[in-house]
């Protein structure tokens, strides 16, 4: 009888345990799923945010002891791209989006801005070893200003506008989407003159 309940007792932990891993790895294969999703969502349209100002934010700069904030960049055309060590695709829109930041920043008139969120900076550090950037990183491991912002996931950018608003917002990264911002900035230089 006693060797009945003892068997009873471990098959029903191991079923306890198995039941555990199963929504652990359920937990993990939905987080996966939204990520990929959202990592294929186009842009949205440029009109959608016309007119809405961006939220101001005053942040450290990786690795300094300065701080950087939106407002410092009135009248420039800003690119403010959210990403995270974690973030799969932001290995892939951290590169291009510095090639393309370094073709066009030499107008004066146009700057990146990245906000990394993860905990540690030694994460984000790490991150920009193997996929370094030309642009300041700023660190907001608290998440106030992707809250500001409304931000759903990774990574995910605002176009900004010479006059503070945010007029595109890009969810994800896709082959192709550097060179639509392209065209968007471009077509912000003319509207400004």
């Amino acid at each position: 009888m006693i060797l009945n309940r003892s068997r009873t007792l471990v098959s029903n932990r191991r079923l306890a345990d198995e039941l555990a891993d199963a929504s652990r790895m359920w937990r993990f294969t939905g987080s996966l799923l939204v990520a990929c999703l959202l990592a294929s969502v186009p842009f949205t349209a440029p009109d959608a945010y016309a007119a809405k100002p961006a939220p101001d934010f005053q942040l450290p700069v990786l690795n300094s002891d300065k701080t950087q904030s939106l407002s410092q960049y009135r009248g420039m055309i800003v690119y403010v791209d959210f990403w995270a060590s974690w973030c799969g695709p932001c290995r892939k829109s951290l590169p291009q989006l510095s090639k393309l930041r370094d073709e066009l920043v030499e107008a004066g008139d146009f700057e990146v801005l990245a906000i990394n969120v993860d905990a540690k900076t030694e994460d984000a550090t790490r991150f920009l070893n193997q996929f370094p950037v030309s642009y300041p990183v700023l660190l907001d491991p608290k998440g106030k200003t992707p809250e500001a912002y409304g931000l759903v996931g990774m990574p995910t950018s605002y176009l900004i506008d010479h006059k503070g608003n945010i007029v595109s917002v890009h969810e994800g990264f896709r082959d192709g989407d550097i060179e639509k911002l392209r065209q968007e900035i471009e077509a912000l230089r003319k509207a400004k003159k």
